[in-house]
């Protein structure tokens, strides 16, 4: 099982291409200055933005921070817990509030090779190691981000739930084969793309044309975590989940070339979740769907020419 025919030695040097985007994984040079004050600030940035990218299976204990319920006052929504919506949304015309956050691949952190991962303790237990290794304090909010990744990643999955917190670019391929290998031997990559350049989060989209729906008996999700260097909290369900290419169209002119999955059983999620907050639904009476942010992945099997 594994992406292609490519050598996990030569794909660390090229680039996943994906139908809608293109993601360059920088690779080599990542834990030598982790514990520097630029990296601090990528942290600090990281979450902010990982504040509203919290999917389906987070605790609800750690979504306090939106405080909404379903109004169509959409003023009192936290604008980051815009990214959800329902199946019958799903077409040409239709309106919805979206928030889309947004980071420089620049500046941001880069997954390490698998040798340069495997030598940093990822454990909650090594967490006054790893503050230290990483130069902060205790108290900071970088801290405090450390330990809460620590904690979700050792969360025990909830019922028909398989994950891994991917410490590197190996371990991710890793966990997507194994998934999704009985299906299909090859994969690919899906990740939403902004078409036009913009540093607006929060507007007003138009679904522009009819959704595509992606076949995938089987998919992973891998959503960016805050770290120091990259993480990413990737899952798979055996309830079905359904993949679309949403185009939309924003008030001010953006475009976007999103990827959204629909989740069709939503019984064994918490009652508390912010999806059903937005929504105004409760556990397993309704679809949730939701946009991905231009900086988690989606992963499919390839599809077999026919």
């Amino acid at each position: 099982m594994g992406f292609g025919l490519a050598s996990w030695s030569l794909f660390l040097h090229i680039l996943i291409v994906c139908n809608l985007h293109v993601i360059q994984f920088a690779h080599g040079s990542g834990a030598r200055e982790l514990t520097n004050k630029h990296h601090g600030d990528q942290l600090l940035d990281h979450i902010k933005l990982y504040d509203s990218q919290r999917h389906p299976t987070d605790d609800p204990a750690k979504q306090d921070h939106v405080h909404a319920h379903h109004s169509s006052h959409m003023h009192h929504m936290d604008p980051s817990s815009m990214i959800f919506f329902t199946m019958k949304d799903l077409k040409v015309g239709k309106t919805m509030p979206v928030y889309f956050p947004k980071r420089d691949p620049s500046t941001s952190p880069h997954l390490l090779p698998r040798e340069e991962a495997d030598s940093i303790p990822f454990s909650l237990k090594q967490l006054p190691h790893l503050l230290e290794f990483f130069s902060f304090s205790p108290d900071s909010p970088q801290a405090k981000a450390i330990e809460d990744t620590l904690r979700h990643c050792e969360r025990e999955p909830i019922k028909g739930e398989t994950k891994l917190c991917a410490t590197s670019l190996e371990s991710m391929l890793d966990f997507a084969g194994a998934v999704l290998g009985k299906f299909q031997p090859h994969f690919q990559v899906l990740t939403t793309s902004h078409l036009t350049k913009s540093t607006t989060l929060f507007q007003t989209y138009t679904i522009l044309k009819i959704p595509g729906e992606i076949s995938a008996p089987k998919m992973v999700a891998c959503h960016s975590m805050p770290y120091p260097y990259a993480i990413f909290y990737c899952h798979s369900q055996e309830s079905e989940n359904k993949v679309f290419k949403v185009t939309l169209g924003g008030e001010n002119g953006d475009r976007v070339e999103a990827i959204a999955v629909c989740h069709m059983d939503t019984s064994q999620w918490s009652p508390d979740h912010v999806s059903f907050r937005v929504l105004g639904v409760q556990p397993g009476t309704s679809t949730v769907c939701h946009f991905f942010s231009a900086d988690n992945l989606v992963w499919v099997p390839t599809p077999v020419p026919i």
